[in-house]
């Protein structure tokens, strides 16, 4: 077989149809390893968008929940909702929440229409 060039790589077609039952399970393995090595990245890089004491939400099945972001974890994050709850979440599942605290523009609004 021709190795086939992809996005740089060469690539060896593998024909599994030739393969030993032991060459299929040694392959499987490495497989699954790889993938899992993918998903922790995946993962990793999702948790850098975040800093600890970060505000976030997440949705659950009993709605959305807020809280503070307190701890990386391998491949979750742990995060202190407002009512106290520990929650271990997947890092792509998080969203931001943004301040909404007063600016001075909205004093400077109010105090205008007084």
């Amino acid at each position: 077989m021709r190795p086939i060039r992809y996005a740089r790589r060469c690539i060896m077609p593998i024909d599994i149809d030739r393969l030993s039952p032991d060459e299929l399970t040694a392959l499987n393995r490495r497989i699954v390893e790889r993938l899992k090595f993918l998903d922790s990245m995946q993962a990793h890089r999702d948790m850098m968008a975040f800093n600890l004491g970060a505000r976030v939400s997440f949705d659950t099945p009993a709605g959305r929940q807020l809280g503070t972001l307190v701890k990386f974890n391998r491949k979750s994050v742990t995060v202190m909702t407002d009512g106290g709850q520990r929650w271990n979440v997947s890092p792509h599942l998080l969203a931001p929440v943004k301040d909404v605290s007063p600016t001075p523009t909205t004093n400077v609004v109010k105090n205008l229409t007084k």
